[in-house]
């Protein structure tokens, strides 16, 4: 089988009964749609794995790993990427989390004052960008200086969004949460 797995399945999948596995695609967890065939037309896009060390270059441009890349010319290649509320870092969304919070934001009501303000101080510090040629990102001043980047940083992957950190401030939080978290209780409410 080796490294191409998860290729030949969803390979055999797409060629096998496909009216029944169209009908389970709708299902999904608690009745909502989970995924649908469209869904997985890029295996590279939307989905962030793993703990990458770059650097940012004097215009504040950064590589991302190349499976993390969309294609240059793809409806998929529009990042937004937002200043943590909780730490000082950056998150970057693909587009399909991009329209997943655009969604949300407009189901908060222009009456909720609370909701409103978080609003616009989430969106003020939002970035829309694209990924060049070469696989790089560019993030713009307010977002470096607000989560304290500097030239080297640490990408870390979290399913279906990546978090840039200062690679320094990354070690003490990666240290912080050693000594604090037990992973293997973590991971059972997890169900791993």
């Amino acid at each position: 089988m080796g490294g191409n797995f998860p290729i030949q399945l969803i390979s055999f999948l797409r060629n096998s009964e496909q009216k029944h596995l169209d009908l389970w695609s709708k299902v999904g967890r608690y009745g909502g749609k989970w995924f649908s065939w469209d869904d997985m037309g890029a295996l590279n896009t939307g989905k962030f794995f793993g703990e990458y060390r770059h650097s940012v270059d004097d215009k504040g441009r950064l590589t991302i790993p190349s499976h993390w890349r969309p294609q240059v010319d793809s409806e998929e290649n529009n990042f937004l990427a937002l200043g943590s509320l909780t730490e000082r870092s950056v998150t970057v969304y693909p587009p399909k989390m991009i329209e997943q919070l655009y969604e949300r934001f407009s189901q908060i009501s222009m009456g909720d004052q609370k909701g409103q303000r978080a609003i616009r101080r989430i969106m003020a510090s939002a970035h829309n960008f694209s990924c060049d040629k070469q696989g790089r990102i560019n993030l713009n001043d307010k977002l470096i200086q607000y989560a304290g980047l500097g030239k080297s940083v640490v990408l870390l992957g979290e399913a279906s969004k990546f978090v840039i950190y200062d690679e320094a401030l990354y070690e003490e939080l990666a240290q912080k949460d050693a000594d604090v978290e037990d992973l293997a209780e973590i991971a059972k409410d997890f169900g791993f």
